[in-house]
């Protein structure tokens, strides 16, 4: 498949796009990254939290732009890493106007590196989508992925997936082939089909919450790399490091090896 020049993209406008939810909406999504039925300020509407990684969900539209624009292929390209800077609360039930533009794109050789911003008054989120055969166009290699820290983490905790959860994550919206379809993840070298990454960091964001004794709803600004897909079902080891002032670095990983790098969170 040939490719638009990437270069091209940088500061691409993608638009606008009015999302609606309501507050069914927003427990499914809560249930789905693993809210208990106890948590009733995230499952019960009565007096609803929404999660913000909720917001995530709610702008993967944008990063799929590119796709049908020649800028790379969606069957091949990968989600690489995020960011959420989130300013307010998103309401029980909202009606949000979206805005997308490419904000940089990364040359990195054999692939190109485009991030994506999606922002609305509530918050701020940037896609890196990570798109092989795509480099090469010529621009700038870009920073280097954040590093975890070399010490021994500060604090460990376990984060729980179940066996169902990309079947039931996926009707968040993220209805991509490998996250159901056996075929599918075959196709890319998994063995089945594989958990939604903005699930995994869901999940995860919950338990770094807890660990830090704070509400997941408080959550104030995130950032993360993929490193490898988790398996529904399997268990998630978290290691956080306390650096003082500043958010909390944080990586996960399961049995068969890193998950989540270079994080760090911060809750208000």
């Amino acid at each position: 498949m040939s490719h638009v020049n990437a270069g091209e993209a940088i500061g691409l406008d993608l638009g606008r796009r009015v999302v609606e939810y309501d507050d069914g909406d927003a427990i499914l999504y809560a249930l789905a990254v693993g809210a208990r039925a106890s948590e009733l300020e995230l499952v019960f509407e009565r007096d609803l939290r929404v999660l913000p990684t909720y917001g995530l969900a709610l702008g993967l539209w944008a990063p799929d732009e590119l796709g049908p624009r020649g800028f790379y292929d969606i069957a091949q390209a990968l989600h690489g890493a995020q960011r959420l800077d989130v300013f307010e609360p998103l309401p029980p039930r909202g009606r949000l106007e979206l805005a997308a533009r490419v904000s940089n794109v990364w040359d990195k050789g054999a692939a190109a590196v485009f991030e994506v911003e999606v922002g609305c008054r509530q918050f701020r989120a940037t896609y890196s989508i990570f798109a092989p055969g795509s480099g090469g166009f010529g621009g700038e290699r870009g920073p280097s992925a954040a590093r975890d820290p070399e010490r021994a983490p500060d604090l460990t905790g376990r984060a729980e997936t179940t066996t169902d959860q990309a079947a039931l994550y996926r009707l968040t919206g993220d209805r991509h082939l490998i996250h159901i379809d056996p075929a599918a993840a075959q196709a890319i070298g998994q063995p089945r089909p594989i958990l939604h990454g903005l699930c995994t960091l869901a999940v995860v964001v919950r338990e770094l919450a807890a660990l830090r004794g704070a509400h997941p709803c408080d959550l104030s600004e995130l950032a993360v790399r993929f490193s490898a897909p988790v398996l529904p079902g399997e268990s998630i080891e978290l290691r956080t490091w306390d650096e003082g002032a500043g958010p909390l670095r944080f990586a996960a990983a399961t049995a068969r090896g890193t998950v989540l790098s270079g994080g760090s969170v911060a809750f208000a």
